[in-house]
């Protein structure tokens, strides 16, 4: 039987960013301070005056920046994966700048038009290529450099960020990174896309939803009701206001990860592997 390869920095770099330990308690710090932000409402007590988060964001978003910060400074920190080979430096980071740059300018395009946004498949492609950690500074910066271009800042936008994160995270934890290529693995971005993009404008309802609180309405948030009641709501709220913008959202996502995909996916992996040395 024929030997394989050795293993060489171009072949080692071609697939993500490995999480280290460092990387790993970052990113749990910021994930749970951001599920605590979002499901916080759901166990508020009845007699709070609960009326959504515009008095939070601000804090939130003091406590994201830092931690992102942080998570990025893990990343180039623990400079080299399981084979020996240079992790991402300086260069790397610039062209997390320019991928948040493109990503910004492709979220004007669809203008939210029936929740077409062009953006998710570059965030989708991005986090496969790059990893899980610098794909979650990726989906975060995204949302911020987009919400500066299009006047988008307001209590919502540091959810945002914690969403589209979340999103690219999950993106570079799909499992085959370093030998699934080709049709196969096209069809596996283009299933994550669809799912992703339905459950990013789930997950961001969460943020909009407690400002109904008190209209008694079928789909209204009742601070301090049984969390099943709640629930129950929320998913009638989301079938009712979000899921015709979330479907051609996540539509387009799978189009553009089946058509274009690959010759991006082999762009950023090139660009990733020639970014990653000192």
């Amino acid at each position: 039987m024929k030997p394989p390869p050795p293993v060489t920095p171009s072949t080692a770099l071609s697939r993500p960013v490995p999480l280290g330990p460092r990387s790993v308690l970052f990113l749990s710090l910021v994930s749970a301070v951001g599920v605590a932000a979002f499901g916080w409402p759901l166990l508020a007590s009845r007699k709070s005056d609960l009326v959504g988060h515009s008095a939070d964001a601000p804090w939130l978003f003091a406590l994201l920046l830092p931690l992102l910060l942080a998570v990025l400074v893990a990343q180039l920190s623990e400079n080299r994966d399981a084979t020996g080979a240079p992790g991402l430096d300086a260069k790397a980071v610039a062209m997390l700048g320019v991928l948040a740059a493109a990503g910004a300018a492709l979220r004007p395009l669809g203008a939210g038009t029936a929740g077409l946004e062009p953006m998710f498949f570059l965030m989708v492609l991005a986090g496969r290529a790059l990893g899980p950690g610098f794909g979650f500074v990726l989906g975060a910066l995204t949302m911020f450099a987009s919400a500066l271009l299009t006047g988008g800042v307001g209590p919502w936008l540091p959810f945002q960020m914690l969403t589209m994160g979340w999103v690219c995270l999950g993106a570079g934890l799909l499992p085959g990174a370093d030998r699934l290529r080709g049709r196969p693995e096209l069809l596996l971005l283009a299933a994550y896309g669809t799912v992703s993009a339905v459950g990013y404008g789930t997950v961001m309802n969460l943020q909009g939803w407690p400002y109904l609180g008190g209209l008694s309405t079928s789909i209204s948030f009742v601070p301090g009701d049984p969390l099943p009641a709640n629930l129950a709501r929320f998913a009638l709220y989301c079938l009712t206001t979000s899921l015709g913008w979330d479907l051609p959202r996540a539509a387009l996502t799978a189009t553009l990860c089946l058509t274009v995909g690959g010759p991006l996916l082999r762009t950023l992996r090139r660009a990733t592997r020639r970014a990653a040395f000192h």
